[in-house]
């Protein structure tokens, strides 16, 4: 046997919040800043945007690990947030995630059309996020309503290690039956999930403005003039710069044609 570099894509691999659904990544954000405010410790929605794309254990973790907040921790609290601390916010966290992930659970504008073309070139379409299983189940229900379904779900709380770890993008490698990690594309609205397609062997698009980093929901991002979108576009594109996505791109809705350019280049030879 002989080993043949992919000459086509066989799946892409998508985040949920920012990415398909909830413009500008609103559900799991608020929901920190609510957790946080429940124990008296004030945290601003930007604060709580820090770390996003990790498993939300993790997130809550690196949030408390900022001097500022671990400042205001000690005040309200009397002493420096341990694991258990991180673990009794999490649990508070939790139920409040779930009550509210209705509020934010519309698909984004684009992502119909973008599966359903995607779904017509003969690809499989996978998921991963940073949200558990218990909350997914949730945000997958909500979005089959709104007629907006995958093929496959990889929940943080799924594999041994969450984002920027692989793992969540290999189990759906695995799952699809895809044959070679050079053949997926991963999408993702955040650094975390960028570093996961990476280091899966993945292609990546990295979302700008649709997601965490801008933080605008569509109406707000609607607003904006063109220069502006385009402004915002850059200078956040220019932060990705750093985890090293192949393409960056608005949204969703942009994404078939860099479906087309990936294909092109599988078929030049091309590897992630």
């Amino acid at each position: 046997m002989h080993y043949h570099s992919p000459r086509c894509l066989q799946a892409v691999i998508f985040d949920w919040a920012g990415t398909l659904v909830d413009f500008g990544s609103f559900a799991p954000t608020q929901i920190f800043v609510e957790a946080f405010a429940e124990l008296g410790v004030a945290i601003s929605l930007e604060e709580a945007r820090g770390p996003m794309g990790m498993g939300k254990w993790d997130h809550i973790h690196t949030l408390c690990q900022q001097p500022e907040i671990a400042e205001r921790f000690v005040k309200a609290v009397g002493h420096a947030p341990s694991d258990a601390d991180v673990t009794a916010l999490y649990e508070r966290f939790m139920p409040l995630q779930i009550a509210k992930i209705g509020d934010h659970s519309a698909v984004i504008p684009g992502a119909l059309a973008t599966l359903a073309a995607l779904r017509e070139k003969g690809l499989k379409i996978g998921s991963c996020s940073g949200y558990p299983a218990v909350v997914m189940d949730r945000v997958v229900a909500l979005a089959a309503e709104n007629g907006l379904q995958v093929d496959h779900v990889v929940a943080t709380d799924e594999v041994p290690n969450g984002r920027p770890y692989p793992a969540q993008a290999l189990a759906n490698v695995i799952a699809l039956g895809v044959s070679d990690v050079a053949a997926c594309l991963k999408v993702d609205d955040t650094t975390p999930g960028i570093l996961e397609g990476r280091s899966a062997g993945m292609w990546t698009v990295a979302l700008t403005c649709s997601g965490n980093a801008l933080g605008l929901d569509h109406a707000q991002y609607q607003t904006l003039s063109t220069a502006e979108r385009e402004a915002a576009h850059q200078r956040i594109a220019t932060q990705f710069a750093a985890a090293q996505p192949h393409y960056c791109i608005p949204s969703i809705a942009e994404l078939p044609s860099v479906v087309a350019d990936i294909q092109h280049r599988l078929q030049q030879g091309e590897r992630p």
